[in-house]
């Protein structure tokens, strides 16, 4: 947390005590912030949110969880394609916003719409900036192995998550958290966040902090054609590989001409050997034991396709796979 005394340098006068808010945001992990914003009286105008898009088999169009909320809470909901087209920016401008929040919305936002509000727009980022600015910090802040990570608020530009810093709240990133794990509890701790954060601003307690750029790092999407597994990296590598792509698009190795995801994964020896990368060495009581580029690894669940995640012993009890048999072929 970093309030600290001082004027805001953009406006002079702090933010009303109930501003009027246009909240942006899409996915699950947008969903807390909101209804914290709704739960402690906020003057929320309307959701601006992504179009339905077809999911599943059927590809029904589906609202987004923010759409699915604010419509819950009877808020207006409104779906550009393009958040920044003057159309739209004109609609944002006849509501007479006093700020923007942004969290998770999903598309770049220019100066025609940040600076609408008299106070602009602020967002929430799932990381301690300037580090791990982008669409996957979460993921890859487990698939990096940190000890932590945390949410930041920012005044935002133009630029992607380059705003000077409000306010950040670091938290530790737990033994063999996955991405899912660490997603929800950081979505959980984003509402309270959210308020402290609109605190500080009207009372004129958060002095902005401009980030060094020079420690920036940026993500990119995650997506199913960074799945596969490399056994010949080190165990706790591969540890955190499984761990970052869990519950999506899970780790991934061919075995008998199938596509196995294995999860839960632990590192059972860093230093055993000698050692044939992906070569099974069992399975024990806590799960598959595999070999890697350098030490043993256990999975504990694994995924056939078309099938339910099961544990390892349930799994292999349908799908056996032999002591001495290599993975990736």
């Amino acid at each position: 947390m970093m309030p600290e005394p001082g004027k805001n340098r953009r406006n002079r006068e702090p933010l009303p005590p109930r501003p009027r808010i246009i909240f942006m945001g899409t996915p699950l992990f947008a969903v807390p912030a909101l209804r914290a914003l709704v739960e402690a009286g906020h003057h929320i105008l309307g959701a601006v949110t992504q179009p339905d898009r077809p999911k599943g088999r059927g590809r029904r169009l589906m609202p987004s969880p923010v759409k699915e909320v604010a419509c819950e809470y009877g808020i207006e909901v409104l779906q550009p394609e393009k958040a920044s087209a003057p159309a739209f920016c004109e609609i944002i401008r006849g509501k007479n916003p006093d700020l923007i929040i942004v969290v998770a919305f999903g598309q770049i936002l220019k100066r025609s719409l940040l600076d609408i509000p008299g106070w602009g727009a602020i967002n929430i980022h799932a990381s301690l900036l300037p580090k791990y600015r982008g669409a996957a910090p979460i993921h890859w802040a487990i698939l990096n192995d940190e000890n932590e990570t945390g949410l930041t608020a920012i005044r935002m530009d133009e630029g992607m998550d380059t705003g000077p810093i409000l306010m950040q709240e670091a938290i530790p990133i737990m033994e063999n958290e996955t991405a899912g794990h660490l997603h929800d509890r950081l979505a959980r701790l984003s509402g309270d966040f959210l308020l402290r954060t609109l605190e500080g601003l009207i009372e004129s307690r958060l002095r902005e902090v401009p980030q060094d750029h020079r420690k920036a790092s940026y993500t990119g999407k995650i997506d199913r054609s960074m799945s596969v597994i490399q056994w010949d990296q080190p165990a706790k590598a591969i540890s955190a590989f499984m761990r970052a792509l869990d519950p999506w698009p899970g780790a991934m190795s061919e075995f008998r001409g199938r596509n196995i995801k294995f999860f839960s994964p632990k590192v059972l020896d860093e230093r055993a050997g000698p050692t044939h990368p992906g070569r099974i060495r069992g399975c024990g009581e806590e799960g598959l034991m595999v070999e890697t580029g350098e030490g043993l690894l256990v999975v504990r669940e694994l995924q056939a396709p078309g099938r339910k995640r099961l544990g390892a012993a349930e799994f292999l009890r349908g799908f056996p796979m032999d002591p001495g048999a290599l993975l990736g072929r």
